[in-house]
């Protein structure tokens, strides 16, 4: 059962969003795992890095299962979440931040392409997920 009107906001804010928005979400919670567990890393605290990098893991994985694959990006972006969920766990196992640090970039570069892309839809009276998305 919601009771805090914070989880009230964030359920309203889930089921009123656009594919579009929800996308940009899941990078948004994704960004802020892994620069949680980044955090994790230089204070070497295990626990924080472990449940932050692996909920960002979560995130990247579910990215891949929602792709819509009738579009030809569809096995570009598949690869470059796969690629960016094995930076991650390498980046868990090692305690490595480098690895953080691409995976992150690439997170940030795909949600502002997918920001981008959005605003660009709606601007042309597009659904914002019908000409460019991806995601189904």
């Amino acid at each position: 059962m919601i009771t805090s009107p914070y989880d009230k906001y964030r359920q309203s804010s889930v089921q009123t969003s656009t594919p579009a928005q929800l996308v940009i979400m899941l990078y948004d919670g994704a960004i802020r795992f892994v620069k949680t567990g980044m955090e994790g890393l230089e204070q070497k605290d295990i626990e924080k890095v472990n449940l932050n990098l692996g909920k960002a893991q979560t995130i990247v994985s579910e990215l891949m299962s929602t792709l819509d694959h009738s579009y030809d990006i569809s096995k570009n972006l598949y690869f470059l979440y796969e690629y960016t969920n094995h930076l991650l766990v390498e980046a868990n196992i090692r305690k490595d931040l480098t690895k953080a640090e691409e995976a992150l970039g690439y997170l940030i570069d795909l949600r502002e392409t997918w920001l981008q892309a959005s605003k660009i839809a709606v601007g042309q009276g597009a659904s914002p997920v019908s000409s460019e998305s991806a995601h189904g």
